[in-house]
């Protein structure tokens, strides 16, 4: 007889994500072991198992999100499962020799008790040092306890972790080499925690450079009669000049590109193997900030101004050097400019930020020597580097991509953008 084990009424839970599974198929188990581990905005919380018997399929996954009612797993009953207990007690006899034997031929080592584990296979700690382990990437069963009866500390979760791991392009993971001296050997040295906004970008620059096959394009635009009109702009009333950043240019000119160019203003849905084409025009800007790089969204760009695209800019800057942005103001772009403009530098690859499909470089404009019409001239070039995903969008399209952003840029642009 097949036994489901629900989900039960744990009080003002919706929605709740299951964020470990504690059993596997084949396990035997008691009534009120733990099965599975849920975490709200509250806290975490352990489910255990109203019967007892062998776990025949498990119906969740780690990440899933259940509520009252919702299938967890089907048990064999007590009767069935008979013979599967008596062989895991067969192999935990034999397990128990091993253990004899192991323990006769290093009987003159100092031997450390290990932590008490419960039947779930779970160490003694409490939700939240869990979830703190969770978010180092740790393993809780992995951790020595060293509080009452072995319970695991956040302490001790701090020390396993600069023991047992290296931290590697902003995401934690198991040490593959370790150096043969420390860097503390060959001088002072000063340790310092990573920003968390770079803790928190780094798993995703992670997933895109290893998702996405990236494609990265150079160009040099001409943007001579466009930094002329722009250093011309004032105010007829005041007579004071007025200030424009070229990239509030740039966003207008991408903003026409994507309009003719639909495939960079889109999304792959992998699961559902689907383009998704956006109809609006949401660009993101990568802003240096003190607390690392951030990417908002400045929204409906394609009806706004020149002037008011520039404000937008200095608005949303502000608003992440203070950390008063929405966070709900990260998500949803249509493609992402990145300016190295303010700095240095001429070109880059810049990594795509995921969902999106194409990310635009921009370097800092520098004048050049070219022949014009039988003459030696000095321009202003704007050099540009376009990322784009390879699945969706070609090296033809690509070039042409850039090729329309230099006429939207160049000596015509006043008659290709609308300012």
């Amino acid at each position: 007889m097949s036994i489901k084990i629900l989900v039960p009424d744990m009080g003002d839970f919706k929605d709740v994500e299951i964020i470990e599974v504690l059993v596997k198929v084949g396990q035997l188990i008691k009534k009120n072991d733990s099965i599975i581990t849920l975490e709200s905005d509250k806290s975490s919380v352990e489910v255990p198992s109203t019967q007892e018997g062998v776990v025949e399929k498990i119906n969740i996954k780690v990440g899933d999100k259940v509520n009252q009612g919702d299938l967890i797993l089907n048990l064999k009953s007590k009767s069935i499962a008979k013979e599967k207990k008596e062989d895991v007690n067969e192999d935990k006899k034999i397990e128990k020799k091993v253990e004899i034997e192991k323990q006769k031929s290093t009987k003159q080592k100092e031997m450390i008790p290990a932590p008490p584990i419960s039947q779930s296979g779970s160490k003694s700690a409490s939700p939240k040092v869990r979830k703190f382990a969770r978010e180092l990437g740790a393993n809780v069963v992995e951790i020595q306890g060293t509080q009452r009866a072995g319970r695991v500390s956040e302490e001790d979760v701090k020390n396993f972790v600069r023991s047992q791991v290296t931290v590697s392009s902003g995401k934690i993971e198991k040490k593959i080499h370790k150096e043969e001296y420390s860097h503390e050997e060959f001088g002072k040295i000063e340790l310092k925690d990573i920003p968390r906004v770079k803790k928190l970008s780094g798993p995703q620059l992670v997933r895109s450079w290893t998702e996405i096959p990236h494609v990265t394009q150079h160009e040099e635009i001409d943007i001579t009669e466009m930094e002329q009109f722009r250093s011309s702009l004032y105010d007829y009333y005041s007579g004071e000049m007025i200030k424009v950043t070229p990239l509030a240019f740039i966003s207008k000119a991408l903003v026409s590109a994507l309009k003719v160019f639909p495939n960079f203003n889109a999304s792959i849905d992998p699961n559902l193997n689907k383009v998704i084409y956006k109809k609006y025009f949401h660009l993101g800007f990568a802003v240096d900030t003190p607390h690392g790089l951030m990417v908002p969204k400045i929204r409906n760009i394609d009806q706004m101004s020149i002037k008011e695209i520039g404000e937008a800019l200095k608005k949303t800057s502000k608003l992440c050097r203070e950390l008063k942005i929405d966070k709900k103001e990260f998500f949803g772009g249509s493609m992402t400019i990145s300016s190295l403009g303010g700095i240095g530098g001429t070109f880059f690859t810049p990594i795509i930020n995921p969902p999106e499909v194409a990310i635009l470089g921009v370097g800092k404009s520098f004048d050049k020597l070219v022949k014009l019409n039988g003459k030696i001239v000095s321009r202003k070039i704007l050099p540009i580097s376009l990322s784009y995903d390879h699945r969706i969008i070609d090296g033809a399209e690509g070039a042409k991509f850039c090729v329309y952003l230099s006429e939207c840029l160049g000596k015509d642009f006043a008659f290709k953008l609308a300012v």
